[in-house]
């Protein structure tokens, strides 16, 4: 298929037809309002369902709604309609129910501002609402927001729970030639055994039950020891990352992730033509987190330090400094105020470093 040139936000949205989702519900929050907007006018051609709620909270519950009848559903906002959506996707989460939410990053905390950040990283890997549970967790551009966004349906279902994009305002914005593999999409998994979609739709005398409360001690441990077991899998075969210029020998390892790493990676091209070997270990998911590629990269004989770039005041870097276990000195640097480091600032960092 020849490719087309697209925005991220409607590039998502579209990935999300061509993977089967058919039901899409949201609130509009900038900077990703274009995926609704692009929603509205595709559904209908479709014959999906669009619906835009009063609050994120409404549209939380409408997901969990449709996900607990078993239809592919998903929903996009950004940062604080996120937060409002934490207690339904806690639900989900302990429902066992199949979901994509993707996140558009804008800055914060609070309202914050409408440019692109990275400061929803401990939110999403961190689970984001109450218990113990939670997400699989990713882009680097817009084609791999495309990809991952039509994995994410797969992944849902694979282990019935909710799959959030991590990507950021500028992933959203920008534009750029993309191409939709036919490849990734797949056919709903069987879904008669969990699903409260009727039992005449069935032919089945038993009710399925879709529910997060627990009363029985035993019971509420039971399922959490279920969805450890989910979590602890998707750390065996669900890792994704990018190793960039490990193949050498380098001094500085450098740890980043979707936007923040397109920049990064052009410091590295750019050092490389200075005769200055550095790395970089890109994380696609950040849960599951490629603990062990982390290390590896960072412990190589020549790497002396490692430095995690980010778009935030410093969160992916705790989970960097975890993997590299005091063998490598782990530094940090970031922006958060909506204004992307450049190629050069990265470069005079490493030097500094080096």
């Amino acid at each position: 298929m020849a490719k087309v040139l697209m925005k991220g936000n409607e590039a998502i949205a579209e990935a999300a037809i061509r993977a089967g989702c058919l039901n899409y519900f949201a609130y509009p929050i900038t900077p990703q309002s274009e995926v609704a907007e692009y929603l509205v006018k595709r559904l209908p051609e479709e014959g999906g369902v669009f619906l835009q709620g009063e609050s994120e909270v409404a549209v939380g519950y409408m997901i969990f709604g449709a996900a607990g009848a078993g239809e592919r559903v998903m929903t996009t906002s950004s940062s604080p309609g996120i937060s409002l959506m934490s207690e339904a996707i806690s639900y989900i989460a302990a429902a066992q129910c199949p979901a994509v939410f993707v996140n558009i990053v804008r800055g914060g905390p609070g309202l914050g501002g409408i440019l692109p950040s990275q400061g929803d990283y401990f939110q999403a890997t961190k689970g984001g609402g109450h218990g113990d549970y939670h997400l699989l967790v990713a882009p680097d551009g817009v084609q791999e927001a495309v990809e991952m966004t039509m994995q994410a349906f797969t992944l849902a279902e694979k282990y019935r729970g909710p799959v959030m994009i991590l990507g950021d305002g500028l992933i959203g914005q920008m534009m750029e030639p993309v191409e939709f593999p036919d490849n990734l999409k797949t056919e709903p998994s069987n879904k008669d055994d969990w699903a409260t979609n009727g039992m005449d739709t069935r032919k089945s005398k038993k009710r399925n039950l879709v529910k997060s409360l627990f009363l029985d001690p035993t019971e509420l441990n039971n399922n959490n020891l279920a969805l450890k077991a989910k979590y602890d899998q998707m750390k065996r075969e669900e890792i994704q990352f990018e190793a960039y210029n490990t193949d050498g020998d380098y001094k500085v390892l450098i740890t980043s992730f979707g936007t923040m790493s397109r920049v990064c990676r052009t410091a590295i091209d750019l050092l490389k033509e200075e005769g200055i070997e550095v790395a970089m270990l890109r994380p696609k998911t950040v849960f599951p987190f490629p603990e062990q590629a982390v290390f590896d990269a960072a412990t190589k004989k020549s790497c002396k330090s490692v430095i995690s770039i980010e778009m935030n005041m410093g969160q992916m870097v705790e989970d960097v400094e975890r993997c590299v276990k005091g063998q490598r000195p782990v530094e940090f640097y970031g922006e958060c105020g909506g204004d992307i480091p450049s190629p050069e600032k990265i470069i005079e960092i490493i030097k500094k470093m080096i």
